[in-house]
């Protein structure tokens, strides 16, 4: 279709603003196949991502686990070389979409003492034997998104799908595929922090005290005002950082503004929108209380807001 990053974020707001699980569970594709367009073969590109293509499936992104989350240094999942076949063992959770993908994508040690310039990257099915799946999670927020563990025991992984062909290659797939998809996640922030703040300038409107209608007090009108701030903040930056993907520009520090910035300010936002409501705001059948439950998970996942600091302090040094 010849769309691109820029085009995707704008579509993602769209989605998020009517449900951030739904924006959630629509992007996931978009991280998982990162790896593969930047670092994949021909035949590679040409069979799992002709799938998603022609048919509606989706696949999943494998690298969280248990005890490593924002350290992805510290997975236990292995991958043995055994003839034309790499042997597959671990376990990986939290993994938006587990129970439909039709492939993982995983991220797994073929040489542990070489750090993480020992991991690889391997396109999965989920049919495969050995291949399994826990139960879905019930998540605080976001629950239109599908949750789960992905267990992997001796599961046999052809040569051919080890991403690249290149062993070793695993962590650098993994971490670019980031700078592609963390404007996205910023456009998710985005989407959720609008339909809050509009909710917000709707009640605001409608709701009367102390003889004024709510948004005719000073006070809730500089909150009002912060939250569209953020909103206009949050979606420039989200489009300068997918701008430069479209255009080859290097856009690792402005993934990482993007989406500390959306992400933090969508929770406070969202936040204030339960403020404004009152008592209204804490009740479930009103949908602010919705919105800030499915805000905080885009303070964690993708790098959570203090490691996106990390980031953008570790590329101000390069800089010098």
């Amino acid at each position: 279709m010849g769309m691109g990053i820029l085009d995707e974020v704008l579509v993602c707001e769209e989605f998020s603003w009517g449900d951030p699980g739904f924006g959630t569970a629509a992007y996931s594709n978009g991280l998982t196949v990162g790896p593969v367009i930047t670092g994949g073969t021909e035949d590679q590109k040409a069979e799992y991502l002709g799938r998603l293509v022609k048919e509606p499936l989706i696949a999943s992104y494998c690298v969280t686990e248990p005890g490593a989350g924002s350290d992805v240094a510290s997975i236990q999942t292995t991958a043995v070389r055994d003839g034309d076949h790499y042997i597959l063992n671990g376990q990986k959770m939290w993994i938006t979409g587990a129970g439909q993908a039709d492939w993982f994508f995983v991220l797994a040690y073929t040489d542990k003492s070489a750090g993480y310039k020992g991991m690889s990257a391997f396109i999965v099915e989920s049919s495969w034997d050995g291949v399994s799946l826990g139960k879905k999670e019930t998540n605080m927020g976001q629950r239109a998104s599908d949750t789960r563990a992905v267990i992997f025991e001796d599961v046999h992984v052809p040569v051919e799908n080890l991403i690249g062909g290149v062993e070793g290659a695993g962590w650098f797939n993994a971490m670019k595929a980031f700078d592609l998809s963390r404007p996205c996640v910023a456009a998710q922030a985005v989407g959720c922090s609008r339909a809050a703040y509009e909710y917000a300038l709707q009640y605001a409107d409608e709701r009367k005290t102390f003889g004024k209608k709510l948004h005719e007090h000073q006070a809730i009108q500089f909150m009002l005002a912060d939250m569209k701030t953020k909103i206009e903040a949050s979606r420039l930056l989200t489009w300068r950082t997918a701008w430069e993907v479209d255009n080859g520009i290097k856009n690792t520090e402005s993934a990482a503004h993007a989406k500390r910035f959306a992400a933090d300010s969508c929770m406070e936002i969202t936040t204030d929108a339960v403020q404004v409501f009152g008592g209204y705001g804490y009740s479930e059948e009103y949908p602010v209380a919705r919105l800030m439950r499915a805000a905080k998970v885009l303070q964690i996942y993708e790098g959570s807001s203090q490691v996106q600091r990390m980031i953008i302090g570790r590329e101000m040094v390069r800089s010098l």
